[in-house]
């Protein structure tokens, strides 16, 4: 049963995902630091929670990890160049942690 939670959770977190890529992205690649951003704020809400069981699989593993992508985000790194891709790598991982430590605070 827990497979189908992570897939349904998936199946809206990848959509919005793809829709922000397509609306935000350009030379920067805001559409993927935006969704990996929110993705670390709602899983740090999770963790906040003690979300578990059904509803993490649902939320946390399924929607965040299907609205996350290291694999874009490692592609648009590495197409930015060496300081263009330092400087979104950096602000993407900062604000990844910045973001997930807020979401665990806001929920505790």
């Amino acid at each position: 049963m827990t497979v189908l939670w992570v897939a349904l959770g998936a199946a809206l977190g990848v959509p919005l995902r793809f829709t922000l890529g397509a609306l935000l992205d350009g030379r920067f690649h805001t559409g993927t630091l935006v969704a990996n951003t929110c993705a670390s704020l709602l899983l740090g809400m999770c963790v906040g929670w003690s979300v578990d069981g059904a509803a993490f699989a649902l939320v946390g593993t399924g929607f965040c990890g299907g609205l996350s992508t290291y694999s874009s985000f490692a592609v648009q790194t590495r197409s930015l160049g060496v300081r263009a891709g330092t400087t979104y790598a950096a602000l993407t991982i900062g604000l990844g942690l910045a973001a997930a430590s807020f979401g665990f605070w806001l929920a505790a």
